[in-house]
């Protein structure tokens, strides 16, 4: 997501797991209009694996049919992230089982985008992200600290969507990244990503 936000980027994750109960996010993405190649495709463990290749692209809102949950529950809060840069309205429904994951998912990421300046509508079990599209002079403001109650993939996707904002943002807790990612930091540093310690002022 991050390679598809941030102009002139291309990145490749190897290895992939592309068991079809696991790849809600990379179909959603593909529906947007993300531009993604998959090679070496091979056999690893049982499990169909690929190499995945993600460059810059300009996306399009779409709606995630609510039978796609199941595949991609954990993903949601990164694909809020992409739809923020998205053309238009992207609506996840049937994602209630957000609200008890680590944290209220759906909270907490409709409080951090509307705190970097992104449009939401937040509903009981659905979340619909007004993008700011199109390129050129519409940004995604950011510029906010986000409160992530220690949930590791809320950290992760606001300092992804802080890559492609006009002004940095930041993360309340960035250590329980941890939890599912550890060398986040600094793999994505690894990419030319500028994330470091925030200076209180």
């Amino acid at each position: 997501v991050a390679a598809l936000i941030v102009p002139g980027s291309e990145v490749t994750v190897q290895g992939m797991l592309l068991n079809p109960s696991r790849i809600g996010l990379l179909d959603t993405l593909g529906e947007m209009g993300a531009d993604l190649s998959v090679t070496n495709v091979r056999d690893e463990g049982g499990e169909t694996v690929a190499d995945v290749t993600a460059r810059y692209a300009e996306l399009e809102g779409v709606e995630v049919p609510p039978e796609r949950a199941p595949s991609m529950i954990d993903e949601y809060p990164i694909l809020a992230v992409a739809a923020a840069f998205a053309t238009g309205r992207t609506a996840m429904s049937g994602i209630g089982e957000m609200r008890v994951k680590e944290s209220d998912r759906i909270a907490l990421m409709a409080a951090g985008l509307a705190a970097c300046g992104v449009g939401v509508e937040e509903e009981p079990e659905a979340l619909t992200v007004v993008g700011v599209g199109g390129g050129g002079n519409h940004r995604v403001g950011g510029g906010a600290r986000v409160t992530t109650h220690g949930d590791h993939r809320i950290a992760m996707s606001h300092l992804v969507l802080g890559l492609a904002a006009e002004a940095p943002v930041s993360v309340d807790e960035p250590g329980m990244i941890a939890t599912s990612f550890p060398g986040f930091v600094e793999l994505m540093r690894g990419l030319g990503a500028d994330i470091g310690e925030a200076v209180e002022a």
